[in-house]
């Protein structure tokens, strides 16, 4: 296939029919629904509403479309827990559908790219409707005749090591913790969407996934780590970068299905951003801080219940978990954006919720200290250390 991109506009996607998207409700899942009815593909975009029967919504004004509203996606707000979602994917409720025929593809956005939201219900609970949405979901895609299924994870489920390999294989073995926090419940997310592939031979099946992911509203542990005020290196080893817009995720997801692939796909900006490039564009200084020490303040905050993550998260700011992209560069994907590109766009998300502004998807400011609260393992203990070693610093000189 050729290059996905031309400018950063989507690229035409002919299919046999419609495209169902969940998790249209987060700022990822919207944006990947309106880049591919951008492109040329109806879409079916469903908004996780717990407890409410399926209904659709008003248009999505905010998305590109010609005057007869061609290209927006269908907005249908259902519980994706409930019998519900099987309906909802012909875009309404029992006895209305929109759509006629099997869905070409059911894509579920498993990925958790508003923070405040996925945090707002206790771990258990958040857990127990991740797991039991995916079963729904392909339950209901099954029922549906859908010819493909495709779901959206993170590359996170790697894990992030001292010794990880830059990049990461497609392949690479998941060797995140499978803790009580958000990568954890991607771990069992994937763990039933296997199961179910299993049980749905006929069926091609794709899991992709992203590097840290960005673009308008995206609120994730590593976007709040750039609002702490200095970045962490640790001594041991310096970082490195990579970043996914969520525009080029969405081309990911078009050339997935339009050359059929299957499996994992790992998808990222070219190369790697190293940490020293990253000060530079951001402006941000960084504290050096021994590994031990580093992940010792965040395990002592998760014991004393100051954090809302566990404290393993830690280890997405200060280790490498970049991902080649091999199979879908093998396959034509482009991404539009470089790293440097999608960091300007996290920093302008991080400006927006400083200053007040609303942002296209976002909402209203939060408290500097909610902000740092929800930032979790990642930016609390960078928080914590940092301004613990500038203080130690600034007594040193004091005592000169």
């Amino acid at each position: 296939m050729a290059d996905l991109v031309d400018g950063g506009a989507a690229v035409p996607l002919s299919l046999d029919g419609h495209v169902v998207v969940t998790g249209a409700q987060t700022p990822a899942g919207r944006a990947l629904a309106r880049r591919l009815a951008a492109a040329g593909a109806v879409v079916v975009a469903l908004e996780d509403s717990p407890g409410a029967p399926a209904a659709r919504v008003e248009d999505d004004h905010e998305s590109p479309a010609d005057d007869d509203g061609a290209h927006r996606p269908l907005r249908v707000a259902v519980d994706l827990t409930a019998p519900d979602v099987l309906p909802a994917m012909s875009g309404g409720p029992a006895g209305a559908p929109v759509v006629t025929g099997a869905p070409a593809a059911v894509v579920h956005v498993a990925l958790d790219s508003d923070l405040r939201a996925a945090l707002a219900a206790p771990a258990a609970r958040r857990r127990e409707r991740a797991e039991a949405s995916v079963r729904a979901v392909v339950t209901a895609a099954a029922a549906a005749g859908s010819g493909r299924l495709v779901l959206v994870s993170s590359a996170m489920v790697h894990g992030a090591l001292p010794d990880a390999p830059v990049p990461l294989p497609d392949d690479a073995p998941l060797l995140a913790a499978p803790d009580d926090g958000l990568v954890g419940d991607l771990l069992a997310v994937e763990d039933v969407w296997e199961r179910a592939a299993r049980a749905l031979p006929g069926v091609p099946t794709a899991v992709l996934r992203p590097a840290a992911v960005v673009g308008p509203g995206v609120d994730t542990v590593v976007t709040r780590s750039f609002e702490v005020p200095r970045l962490l290196a640790l001594r041991e080893r310096a970082p490195v970068w990579q970043f996914c817009h969520v525009d080029d995720l969405a081309d990911a997801v078009a050339v997935v299905l339009a050359e059929g692939l299957s499996g994992a796909l790992g998808a990222g900006a070219e190369g790697v951003l190293p940490h020293e490039a990253l000060e530079r564009s951001s402006g941000l200084r960084s504290v050096e801080l021994p590994a031990r020490l580093a992940h010792a303040t965040a395990e002592r905050l998760a014991r004393l219940g100051l954090l809302p993550t566990p404290a393993g998260d830690l280890a997405y700011v200060v280790h490498p978990w970049a991902v080649s992209s091999e199979r879908l560069r093998a396959a034509g994907w482009r991404p539009a954006r470089t790293n440097e590109e999608c960091l300007a766009v996290l920093l302008e998300g991080v400006a927006e919720r400083r200053s007040g502004r609303r942002s296209a998807a976002g909402g209203p400011r939060l408290p500097r200290e909610a902000a740092l609260g929800a930032a979790g393992a990642a930016g609390a203990a960078v928080a914590v250390v940092a301004t613990a070693a500038v203080l130690r610093q600034a007594r040193s000189r004091r005592g000169r």
